[in-house]
């Protein structure tokens, strides 16, 4: 609970750090505490909705780059805390250990992957909370908070599913305008997404099995029904494949709108 009720990013990231070693350590508790509805936030960036958000571009000049970095760092923010959100949101009735394993590995993981943005940030001359960044990250936590199953579709599978598809694409073009330390910092998050949405696949996968459930058709329902929005093609078919996440999953899915 302490991750989602500090507000600064810092203190975030090194409560974050400190409960994974807890955990790993055997002296931290999990499942007695229920979540904030909303986590808390830092003054800045000031929040848009995601319509009003200025165009960004990745490469070229320093301040398209910095733009990039700055979305990306709210991104990870934001999965911070979605990552724990699920933790405590989730933990009764209690899955097998290895769910809170897996999901406190990718919550330090992305607590790292804040801070690395954010020192990057910080050698171009720019810090996290300079930009406005948009409020509609947290939508997949609110309309998903009473199913785990529901919480897994669409947060791994297809949020981070996406982050899989679009990656390589920056990390080039990154490269070629001659930021090889930015492209380093998204090739480092890059393959540890891969990681996280196999955990995804595996316990929304295990959620199935345990209520007798069609994994793909239930995903197809369920994205349906909670996400906003189209599976956009082209996918990395390489790196989904990497995390055992099948075609049939989110093929039938592109470019279909959802309700």
């Amino acid at each position: 609970m302490a991750v989602l009720s500090a507000a600064e990013p810092r203190d975030k990231i090194a409560l974050s750090h400190a409960a994974a070693q807890a955990w790993r350590s055997g002296s931290l508790e999990i499942g007695n505490g229920v979540p904030p509805e909303r986590p808390a936030r830092p003054a800045r960036p000031s929040l848009l909705p995601p319509r009003e958000m200025p165009k960004r571009r990745a490469g070229g000049e320093r301040e398209s780059r910095v733009a990039l970095l700055h979305a990306l760092a709210h991104i990870e923010l934001n999965a911070i805390d979605l990552a724990w959100d699920l933790i405590a949101r989730f933990a009764c009735p209690a899955p097998p250990r290895r769910f809170f394993d897996d999901w406190v590995t990718v919550a330090d993981e992305e607590a790292s992957h804040h801070a690395l943005l954010a020192s990057r940030l910080a050698e171009l001359g720019a810090a996290y909370g300079d930009l406005p960044a948009h409020d509609g990250l947290w939508e997949a936590a609110a309309t998903t908070a009473h199913d785990l199953l529901a919480r897994l579709a669409v947060v791994p599978l297809v949020l981070e599913a996406r982050g899989l598809d679009v990656t390589p694409d920056m990390i080039g073009r990154l490269e070629r305008g001659g930021d090889a330390q930015s492209a380093a910092v998204l090739r480092k998050i890059y393959r540890d997404e891969i990681v996280h949405v196999a955990a995804g696949r595996r316990w929304f996968e295990w959620g199935c099995a345990e209520r007798g459930l069609a994994p793909a058709a239930t995903y197809h329902e369920l994205v349906r029904r909670h996400f906003r929005g189209v599976l956009k093609p082209p996918f990395n078919e390489a790196a989904r494949a990497a995390a055992g996440f099948d075609a049939a999953f989110y093929r039938p899915l592109a470019g279909a709108p959802s309700r």
